[in-house]
């Protein structure tokens, strides 16, 4: 039976990747995200190489209830999502008082919130139907407090603990939930973020997005309630059960950095 991937933040990164490797798989795709140009020449691209049906809906899931809305669509399209990929999200650099409010909002809205509806929304649909898929991008931020990403590496504690306590809830149903917490992945994040004084991906090898999407593959794919790729991320899981939290607190700052001051910009 055809089975169909849906994939948030598909324009680029470790969402892009997903794309690739469901398509290897003979998925048919539905991508989302604000870039229509970039999801269009991916539906083009994975359309001709692998005979795959692709739809883009360009969207920006940080807007209230999108997830709803999406819903809307693909049921008007007559399309049902078998795999949900939550691949959408951004991080920021900067003290915490010394960044604008606006962006740490909006990295709640889209780690946080999208996630949430869209686990929500789809993990229903999927419970009805007695079969589904849902994979969570988290990440090596979630087993420590960051100073200087203080909202980032929160948003994806919240990620693995919400998928760990879902994949639990949804045992028996047909339904797994997946969260994946790779280490650094040369994805553009760190420009994205703007990281320049960080040593993070300085001091860590950096995973390909490629390597993290595929490792994301076989675990959701298995029904893996997580999976951590790379060595940091193994090593910071193992050192946030051992380790005192001020010291892997101190750790995360010392890698992180120290980036310039800004002026905060009024609520």
């Amino acid at each position: 039976m055809k089975q169909t991937a849906l994939i948030t933040g598909a324009s680029s990164g470790i969402g892009r990747e997903c794309a690739i490797v469901f398509a290897k798989n003979g998925f048919d795709l539905i991508l989302v995200a604000r870039s229509v140009d970039k999801l269009s020449a991916l539906k083009e691209e994975l359309e001709q190489k692998h005979g795959i049906a692709v739809t883009v809906i360009p969207m920006d899931l940080s807007e209230p209830d999108v997830a709803c809305e999406l819903l809307r669509q693909l049921k008007k399209l007559e399309l049902n999502a078998n795999v949900l990929v939550n691949s959408a999200g951004f991080g920021d650099f900067a003290g915490f008082l010394d960044s604008d409010w606006s962006k740490q909002k909006n990295m709640v809205d889209l780690n946080i919130t999208a996630l949430m509806q869209m686990s929500y929304v789809f993990g229903n649909e999927m419970r009805k139907c007695g079969y589904g898929r849902i994979l969570n991008l988290s990440s090596v931020a979630a087993f420590s407090a960051g100073p200087y990403m203080s909202v980032y590496y929160a948003s994806k504690a919240f990620v693995l603990s919400f998928s760990q306590a879902l994949a639990e809830e949804l045992k028996d149903t047909g339904v797994t939930v997946t969260a994946l917490c790779p280490g650094p992945t040369s994805t553009g994040f760190d420009s994205a973020a703007d990281m320049g004084g960080s040593k993070m991906f300085d001091t860590f090898k950096s995973a390909t997005p490629k390597q993290v999407a595929e490792c994301g593959y076989q675990a959701v794919m298995s029904g893996k309630h997580v999976k951590y790729h790379g060595l940091p991320t193994k090593l910071m899981n193992i050192g946030s059960r051992i380790v005192p939290r001020k010291t892997t607190t101190k750790f995360a700052a010392k890698i992180n950095g120290v980036p310039q001051k800004g002026a905060a910009k009024d609520v």
